[in-house]
């Protein structure tokens, strides 16, 4: 399926690698229909003796004496024989010459009719061929093309709502999905749902390169034309009063962008657009709208909605953070499909074909098996390091982005023991990028390491205290003029920054005149960084106020992660106390801070006892919105909050489903409140306990294991999920105290009613 980001990664650079792509394994051989033809005119006519009949009327003619006539019924039989079996021998050769002629006829038509679609799908593939991870250059590392370092992500949605097919809502396949659009037209409008670095923008990447490079058919893919559509490169023309319809925006925008700075770019047809996407042929990929600013993403989103519904024969995939998504205020995509985390597996395959790439590309031709030792090694000491520090490295390792980091941090010195967290891999790389690299390099810096970093994390802080991602050069260039440092170091603000560019690539200039950080984990990390620095206890308590404040902003989560990471003990929980009394999604995110704090072992009481005393108020917290919701009875909002609550206690975003693993070691603790909510509020009617307890009189077992339909079926009859033999859809359930069966309720939501209470023995 994909890699990770273009837009949320790091950068590598020096030299690009090209693999060797090995052809597809040919089918089945099955007869031509010229070979079909000549095989039955052998049956036909030599098998039934027509050239042995024509001879013999020959040697009637020998014995009357003409000899003209035998000559030519001789020949004629002879003729008939060999043109047979001659055909027969070179009926492939026919066939080939035909099918030459055949396709040369269709590739002259197809050249006329659609000359300019071939042009698009080969400039787009070539602006998505190379693996490129803005912002993290070191020395000695190279490009690699996307097709070799290319490891397909595992996904996840709601395309079955029966039980019994569970299974088929993991593991998903981007190419099944396109292949389901041709037949279920809610599979043409989906969103691709992941946090940062998790490879969503790599994954329409990939689709729009496989189709530019023609080679779609090896994932038996719908015919489609790929139309990539970075958001964030149209937000000014999105977000104006008179917004451009899609084919307009293509055409006068898109098309000029991909031939940004060509000699004589082609033309495209009029109504080029139009055509491909009112008859089904457009796949268009609208990427990155959480990277739309948040005060417009409403308009934004009704845009889109409105376009998804007028082109309502093409397919759409809409890719976003889930934090930016619920921004999404207009009528959603169909088919909610979400990233999930690198297993093991797949970070094995990612490291062993990166190191591969990398030794390859820094070797001549006749050392590759050199290299391919070299990159075994290395690599093994890489996948070593992950499976011996597991806890410890296993949440870094399972986002592609930050695997990406790791073995780049790993090759530029293997003897380096890996960072166990993610405050110390940034440090390193830092300093990596604004110290040992220019030395290395030879490169003086105007500025020393720490006096530019002090510049970043103010431009870091600066930014996220205004919301922002991106910065103009004129802003930027305005704030740096205004920073001491450079003045007293006499340095041009401009030169810094174009220095920063270029040899730290610690900001990126994505668009002319527009900045910013390779990724928001970066920026976060600076501004987290500049507040967490130890000074006067008025300033310390008015960065704790600052981040309080804006603790729950999409644009400061990393900011709030890394900053409680630096804290100290004492002052992390006081933060940590004070975040959860703003609710439950402020406690999902204190937690989460929990779970990142480098030092849990300086915890004045010891951490588990501390975090038995965070988790008591977390909790207590996060329960408080379902308690008010099953106290005033509102039963259906009650259990979408039950489901928000459970879903984000296993790691997972709003929208995903349960696996097995997820429910069998889903925390007790939790679980037992948020039944005892159940069981209180509606007097012992609703609740797991509950329904494990219809469930066992049904004749099921709790070892978790599906029971049988016989059992699953009495089950749900008696809860009331089926009815007259046939399953409820969720918004025919009754939702009422009075008249729903018992053990209705919990039923969490949106097709994820299968997870039963067995699971949780």
């Amino acid at each position: 399926m994909l890699f990770w980001d273009k837009t949320e990664g790091v950068r590598l650079n020096t030299s690009t690698c090209r693999s060797v792509v090995m052809p597809e394994e040919p089918p089945a051989y099955t007869p031509t229909t010229i070979e079909t033809v000549f095989e039955l005119l052998d049956k036909k006519l030599v098998s039934l003796g027509v050239p042995t009949a024509i001879s013999a009327v020959g040697v009637n003619a020998v014995r009357t004496g003409d000899w003209k006539q035998a000559s030519w019924c001789f020949a004629g039989a002879a003729g008939v024989w060999i043109l047979i079996k001659v055909g027969k021998k070179l009926a492939p050769k026919f066939d080939q010459l035909l099918d030459w002629g055949i396709s040369a006829i269709e590739t002259s038509i197809d050249a006329v009719r659609a000359n300019f679609t071939g042009s698009f799908l080969k400039q787009q593939a070539q602006l998505n061929e190379e693996f490129i991870t803005e912002g993290y250059n070191p020395e000695r590392t190279a490009i690699p093309l996307l097709e070799e370092v290319f490891v397909p992500l595992e996904l996840s949605g709601v395309v079955t709502r029966n039980p019994r097919d569970a299974a088929l809502n993991e593991n998903l396949d981007i190419w099944e999905l396109l292949r389901r659009s041709r037949s279920n037209r809610s599979f043409r409008q989906m969103t691709i749902q992941a946090k940062g670095g998790m490879g969503k923008t790599t994954l329409l990447r990939h689709i729009a390169l496989i189709y530019g490079q023609r080679k779609q058919r090896r994932y038996r893919a719908p015919k489609l034309v790929p139309i990539l559509l970075r958001l964030r490169d149209y937000q000014d023309e999105l977000t104006q009063s008179q917004r451009p319809s899609l084919p307009k925006l293509i055409t006068e925008h898109q098309i000029p962008r991909l031939w940004e700075g060509r000699d004589n770019p082609p033309t495209p047809p009029q109504q080029w657009a139009e055509n491909l996407l009112t008859t089904g042929l457009a796949l268009v990929m609208f990427d990155g709208f959480d990277e739309i600013r948040e005060d417009k993403r409403s308009g934004v989103s009704r845009w889109i909605s409105s376009q998804m519904q007028q082109y309502g024969q093409a397919v759409f995939i809409l890719s976003s953070r889930p934090a930016g998504y619920k921004d999404y205020t207009a009528k959603k995509p169909a088919i909610p499909i979400f990233v999930k985390k690198f297993n093991p597996q797949q970070q094995e395959d990612f490291i062993r074909r990166w190191y591969l790439c990398q030794e390859k590309c820094c070797r001549p031709l006749n050392r590759r098996r050199q290299a391919k030792a070299v990159a075994q090694k290395r690599s093994k000491h890489l996948v070593d390091q992950l499976q011996a520090r597991r806890e410890e490295l296993g949440y870094m390792a399972e986002n592609p982005l930050l695997l990406n980091m790791l073995a780049t941090f790993h090759r530029f010195d293997v003897s380096v023991v890996l960072p166990s967290q993610r405050l110390e891999l940034y440090r390193g790389i830092c300093k990596l990028q604004l110290e040992d690299r220019p030395k290395a390099r030879l490169i003086r810096m105007l500025l020393s390491y720490r006096k530019s970093n002090m510049l970043l994390q103010r431009v870091a802080l600066g930014m996220v205290k205004a919301n922002r991602l991106t910065l103009s050069q004129a802003a930027l260039l305005k704030f740096l003029a205004q920073q001491p440092l450079l003045t007293q170091e006499e340095v041009d603000p401009a030169d810094w920054l174009k220095q920063i560019v270029e040899v730290s690539e610690l900001l990126v200039e994505r668009e002319p005149g527009e900045y910013e950080f390779p990724h928001a984990s970066f920026q976060g990390f600076f501004a987290a960084t500049l507040l967490a620095q130890p000074e006067d206890k008025p300033t310390i308590q008015k960065s704790v106020q600052l981040v309080l404040k804006n603790w729950t902003g999409a644009i400061w989560r990393e900011t709030v992660l890394l900053y409680t990471a630096q804290l100290t003990p004492k002052l992390l929980n006081y933060v940590i106390l004070e975040a959860c009394k703003q609710g439950s999604e402020a406690a999902d995110l204190a937690a989460a801070c929990l779970k990142e704090y480098p030092r849990p072992e300086k915890l004045s009481d010891g951490p588990t006892v501390i975090m038995q005393r965070l988790s008591a108020v977390t909790q207590d917290s996060r329960y408080q919105a379902l308690k008010r919701l099953l106290k005033a009875q509102q039963w259906r909002k009650a259990d979408k909050e039950t489901y928000r609550l459970m879903i984000t206690a296993v790691g997972k975003e709003e929208g995903q489903l349960f696996e097995d693993s997820d429910l069998l070691q889903f925390p007790c603790e939790d679980l037992k409140a948020i039944d005892g909510h159940w069981v209180k509020y509606s007097n012992g009617k609703f609740g797991f306990s509950v329904q494990k307890r219809i469930y066992i009189e049904c004749g099921a077992t709790l070892d978790g294991k599906y029971p049988g339909d016989k059992i699953w079926d009495g089950f749900c009859d008696r809860v009331g999920w089926r009815k007259g033999g046939k399953y409820l859809n969720y918004t025919d359930l009754q939702f009422n105290l009075e008249y729903s069966p018992e053990g209705e309720l919990p039923n969490l939501r949106d097709g994820t009613w299968w997870v039963i209470c067995w699971a949780y023995g």
